[in-house]
């Protein structure tokens, strides 16, 4: 069966949720790999036109929520900045050169590949190895910026409580939260403009103050002055949402969901539902697409009606 053409809005900054996968057996991404992988791809955010909200470096998969800026919005002097920066050379590209580096530097699929291949070259060499190591394919959901992108993020940062990793997501070194917290955004690495206007007014580190607060809300995670469980159970948390017999904001962001990452296209009901018409020739099913809104989440819709866990 062929594959759906992936989904790319031209023209305008567009925010993407991109995840990709390993092809080999357990957590194979240790420390040292992901100190690497956080450093490619902090490199690669200083070439390529994008600007990073959020990450999470797992054992056996990454997670990036990433907006791609159009290379039109970039000047010709820009461009040759950052191909010095790119090849630690005084040479500057050739005038034809120039527009094929806009429009590599402005693809999410130049910039998945880019930090996969360099990736893979690092790891089997330091480990003696030939061969794959990413799956082909990545995944990609495009996410409306404001409440959308914070609850995206949300989702993303909570993956090392939900693996049972640590107590409080800031622990984890390999997240944005634990980034923030940890470094400070050291190089000023990741954006802090969340999309919300509770967010805009506020200093940077007010912003992160109150993303953090606005993690532990939806993780479920008590304050640190707390001397209760620090995450409630997960199972307590299941049990509720069966016994409601429906899905809840905590079940949402305690557990996998394949909203965050399946969905194809997430937001408000008239982001779906305008971009689903921008992208509908890809389908190969000629019924129209209605958008389908997510239990647990309100406000946020789904291009796609997904199976729950």
């Amino acid at each position: 069966m062929p594959r759906i053409a992936r989904m790319i809005v031209k023209g305008e900054p567009a925010i993407y949720h991109l995840v990709s996968r390993t092809v080999l057996d357990g957590f194979v991404i240790g420390d040292v790999e992901k100190d690497y992988l956080l450093k490619l791809i902090k490199q690669l955010n200083e070439i390529y036109f994008t600007e990073v909200f959020g990450f999470c470096l797992m054992g056996n998969h990454f997670h990036i929520l990433v907006k791609i800026i159009p290379g039109k919005e970039y000047s010709d002097e820009d461009i040759k900045s950052r191909y010095e920066r790119y090849y630690g050379t005084d040479e500057q590209p050739e005038d034809d050169q120039i527009p094929l580096l806009r429009q590599k530097w402005s693809s999410i699929s130049q910039f998945l590949k880019e930090i996969k291949q360099t990736f893979s070259r690092y790891y089997n060499k330091i480990h003696n190895r030939r061969g794959f190591f990413w799956s082909d394919r990545f995944k990609s959901v495009i996410v409306e910026n404001g409440e959308t992108l914070i609850n995206c993020l949300a989702y993303i940062d909570l993956n090392p409580i939900r693996a049972e990793i640590v107590e409080r997501p800031e622990e984890y070194r390999w997240n944005s939260l634990g980034y923030h917290v940890q470094t400070g955004n050291k190089d000023g690495f990741l954006s802090t403009d969340f999309g919300l206007k509770e967010f805009t007014v506020k200093s940077e580190k007010e912003r992160i103050r109150l993303y953090r607060k606005y993690v532990y809300a939806t993780g479920a995670i008590c304050p640190n002055d707390q001397q209760q469980s620090k995450i409630m159970d997960k199972k307590i948390v299941s049990k509720k949402q069966k016994k409601k017999n429906k899905i809840d904001r905590k079940y949402r962001f305690l557990h996998r969901t394949r909203y965050f990452t399946d969905s194809g296209i997430i937001g408000s009901r008239e982001f779906v539902s305008a971009h689903y018409q921008e992208f509908k020739d890809v389908f190969m099913s000629k019924r129209e697409k209605i958008p389908k809104a997510i239990a647990g989440l309100d406000g946020v819709y789904s291009l796609k009606r997904l199976t729950e866990d």
